[in-house]
């Protein structure tokens, strides 16, 4: 056998013995006419092997069904194959929230093509966070994502100082600058504002989202600067959460104090649908007494009545970039430069 040398597999390799049990390296090797040191090298993605040699043990695993042992591929690697998705939200909020849901999909898929298991984790309180620091330290995971954080939260401070990887979705808040993916969220909103002004609007307010979190603060600012630009005020500002139920509370808050109103930017499409029913219950029509615009473009924004204007972020390539740079890090390469990936208005009947 050849592979000690990574040269080309031996000519008529020998099939695999028949057995009842799982494929083996051994029975890999076996059939694909080289070493079983070979095989381990292929497996665990080693270089020094030429290109026929992974073609042909990776066309016998193909072939047998051959699932690497993960464990004992750790001990060699010293990785476990696994990476954690650490969400700053209660359960119920990760799974109702289309964008979250979105993005622990899309880094799912986008992993799994690279051999690579995603845990999802979500904490909120102190003693959760504790238990998931122990967890995360110990050897668990090769590296982390975060995502939803709000400010003040220790995690990142505390996964800095520990050396694990780290990659973040959205630009930090504090003073811990890990490597991150986010949107242009100040200029996503400024072209939603820039187009209710461009249909004749002079009255806009806007439901942003929480004042610890990025997006909450960046999308303020991009409605803030475009009216600014317009010469409009900018005092017509309800806060929410990002749910629903906080964009129904916040609109009808908006209503009372600026019953003169004639557009609403939100900063989550969650929080739009909660304005349009706020809207309905006062019989406003949509967009001919209001205009509204959300944030997202994901699936709801197709579900409401009428369907929502959106600013559409990619969430997949977010998700793939977030993969590509966690991957880095863990495989040892420099830190890399943040990534922020641009935005785009969807128009739709909503105005």
């Amino acid at each position: 056998m050849t592979g000690k040398d990574g040269g080309a597999p031996k000519p008529g390799a020998r099939p695999a013995p028949e057995t009842a049990s799982a494929p083996t390296l051994e029975t890999v090797a076996a059939e694909a006419g080289v070493s079983r040191a070979t095989v381990s090298r292929v497996v665990n993605g080693s270089p020094k092997v030429s290109e026929d040699v992974r073609a042909a043990v990776e066309a016998a695993v193909a072939r047998l069904g051959y699932v690497p042992n993960r464990a004992a591929r750790s001990l060699v690697t010293r990785r476990t194959g696994s990476v954690a998705l650490v969400v700053s939200e209660a359960e119920m909020k990760v799974f109702t929230d289309p964008l979250l849901a979105a993005m622990v999909r899309s880094l799912g898929v986008a992993l799994s093509v690279r051999d690579v298991q995603l845990v999802l984790m979500m904490v909120r309180a102190d003693h959760e966070r504790k238990r998931l620091t122990g967890y995360l330290l110990g050897g668990h995971v090769d590296g982390v994502f975060l995502m939803s954080l709000h400010e003040g939260d220790p995690l990142p401070r505390i996964l800095y100082d520990s050396g694990l990887p780290v990659v973040q979705m959205a630009r930090p808040l504090g003073d811990v600058k890990l490597p991150y993916v986010d949107v242009d969220n100040v200029h996503g909103a400024r072209l939603a504002v820039r187009h209710l002004v461009a249909i004749g609007r002079h009255r806009i307010a806007t439901i942003a989202g929480p004042r610890d979190m990025v997006a909450g603060v960046d999308r303020l600012d991009g409605f803030r600067q475009e009216l600014i630009a317009a010469r409009m005020a900018d005092h017509r500002v309800a806060f929410g959460d990002f749910s629903q139920s906080s964009g129904e509370q916040a609109m009808l808050a908006l209503l009372a104090d600026h019953p003169d109103l004639d557009a609403v930017f939100c900063a989550s499409d969650l929080m739009a649908a909660g304005a349009l029913r706020a809207l309905r219950r006062h019989e406003r029509r949509v967009p001919e007494d209001v205009a509204v615009v959300g944030y997202d473009d994901l699936d709801v924004a197709l579900l409401t009545e009428p369907p929502l204007s959106s600013v559409s972020q990619p969430v997949e390539a977010m998700a793939a970039t977030m993969v590509d740079m966690l991957l880095s890090r863990i495989a040892g390469r420099p830190k890399p430069s943040p990534a922020i990936l641009p935005t785009r208005l969807v128009l739709r009947a909503s105005g």
